[in-house]
């Protein structure tokens, strides 16, 4: 997959300190990666890269709505989305990104791509278990969960529920109270 250009970050030109990158993530942008769970997203990605001498710091901060549509209801909604991260850069022989939070690349590279970090950092962000927060709080009105309602089935309170009880447990009962 070929890296998009303004997510690629030439490191080599800039001083030694902390310099402030940011980003608007878009439906485009995963489109790109052909993620396709998501109807629109509007995210902010803030990238503070903290160049040293020997090595890059850089923290990942975003924090959005993406447009998913609801595990119950297949209803669209608005689901916030936050998160944090760290990477490290340091410098090596080769190439090695097998840490989670570390990355080694060979001497003499000038650029790095941070595309896939911002992806899977978006990714992540996403509950598991998308529930429409209509549904939570009882004002989402759909014709799907007024279907469910109809369909789950009925408990029916026993009056005779005493009466059902095998005699031998109310014995047994009585070894509870009698403490």
């Amino acid at each position: 997959m070929k890296p998009l250009k303004e997510f690629t970050i030439p490191f080599v030109g800039l001083k030694i300190a902390k310099h402030q990158f940011e980003y608007n993530i878009e439906q485009a942008f995963f489109e790109y990666f052909e993620y396709e769970d998501f109807n629109n997203v509007n995210i902010k990605v803030d990238v503070e890269l903290e160049k040293k001498a020997t090595l890059l710091e850089l923290h990942f901060k975003i924090s959005g709505w993406v447009n998913v549509n609801c595990d119950l209801t297949n209803e669209p909604y608005n689901q916030n989305v936050k998160n944090e991260f760290d990477l490290v850069v340091k410098f090596g022989d080769e190439y090695n990104d097998e840490h989670i939070d570390i990355l080694i690349v060979p001497h003499g590279t000038y650029e790095i791509s941070i595309q896939q970090y911002i992806y899977e950092l978006i990714i992540l962000a996403v509950p598991i278990k998308r529930i429409h927060p209509g549904i939570e709080d009882g004002t989402l009105d759909s014709d799907i969960l007024k279907r469910l309602d109809d369909l789950s089935p009925r408990v029916k309170e026993s009056k005779d529920k005493e009466e059902d009880i095998d005699p031998r447990w109310n014995t047994l009962k009585k070894l509870l109270t009698d403490k």
